[in-house]
């Protein structure tokens, strides 16, 4: 009988014993393919798949670094420009930018329509040799010499927002380098096409210039953002419905429906023609004299010049 009982005993531990080690097998297996696993990822640069399928923030960013990336040219998207889609949708992560310049920032020139050509950014004043520095996070895409603009630093930020410095006296980073926000990037000066030492200030996305102060508020020392998503309208783009010597009224669309409803309410632009007069012109669009002269700020004498634009809309 304890022949039988000892036969049963060392037969259950040999089961047991064999079990284990097939685990101990399989478990060393699993092990060895999640390692060998990882170490493909990481020699390729690539995320594993605990990290690809968990992102850090539940939002989906688009990779606007790498989009047309191009050192070489002030402007990389114009060679493959399309028909952008209006509205354009920016979003931002911070609540506030980082002042351009070490001093109050007062504007001197704005976006819009100055002596007969586009003035595509605006004007700050500073003193040769101030600091300029970043007003975002991103990073240095151009860093050259540019018609007009003299020396010029273009900085890309990770909403795919461009940031473009101009007229400066030195270029302190090179292309490719991160910089944060605040972080210095040149000197104020006076080269390429500058009456006087001040900034020239560019605001693009997509290649396309935005009106400054539709995005970021430069009347105080708060430096805010105007808001975390903007919806741009081509009224926003286009700067011949603008005057470089006056402020124009800021109303930030933050939704879709806001900006579908801005551009509804959007007023008409016309370009006078030759043979045009304030009269021909008023009974086209069914507007009396006495409103366009209002809307547009001229007189009943006023000459019409071919290439004026003017609101024709009440």
């Amino acid at each position: 009988m304890k022949s039988l009982y000892f036969i049963i005993f060392t037969l259950c531990f040999s089961i047991c014993v064999h079990s284990q080690t097939q685990d101990s097998l399989a478990l060393k297996k699993e092990t060895k393919t999640t390692l060998e696993t990882t170490s493909s990822f990481i020699s390729l640069g690539l995320k594993t798949f605990e990290e690809q399928t968990i992102p850090k923030d539940s939002t989906h960013k688009k990779d606007w670094i790498a989009e047309n990336w191009n050192t070489k040219v002030f402007n990389p998207y114009k060679k493959f420009r399309k028909d952008y889609k209006y509205p354009l949708h920016i979003t931002f992560d911070d609540s506030t930018y980082a002042s351009p310049i070490p001093r109050k920032k007062v504007i001197t020139s704005r976006y819009g329509w100055r002596n007969r050509r586009a003035h595509n950014g605006i004007d700050i004043d500073l003193i040769t040799g101030d600091r300029v520095t970043a007003m975002l996070d991103g990073v240095v895409r151009y860093v050259n010499r540019h018609a007009g603009h003299g020396k010029t630093v273009v900085v890309r930020h990770f909403n795919g927002l461009e940031t473009v410095y101009a007229h400066l006296s030195k270029q302190l980073v090179k292309v490719n380098d991160t910089v944060r926000k605040g972080e210095i990037i040149g000197a104020g000066g006076t080269t390429g096409n500058a009456r006087g030492s001040h900034l020239h200030l560019e605001v693009l996305f997509q290649g396309i210039p935005i009106h400054p102060e539709y995005i970021f508020d430069f009347s105080n020392e708060d430096n805010l953002i105007r808001a975390n998503s903007i919806w741009v309208n081509e009224k926003w783009t286009t700067a011949y419905r603008h005057n470089s010597k006056r402020k124009s009224k800021v109303d930030v669309c933050t939704t879709e429906a806001e900006a579908a409803q801005s551009k509804a309410d959007e007023k008409k632009i016309y370009t006078v023609r030759r043979g045009d007069t304030l009269s021909r012109i008023s009974n086209k669009y069914n507007i009396s004299i006495a409103t366009l002269c209002k809307e547009n700020r001229i007189r009943r004498t006023s000459t019409l010049k071919i290439g004026q634009k003017l609101i024709v809309t009440q």
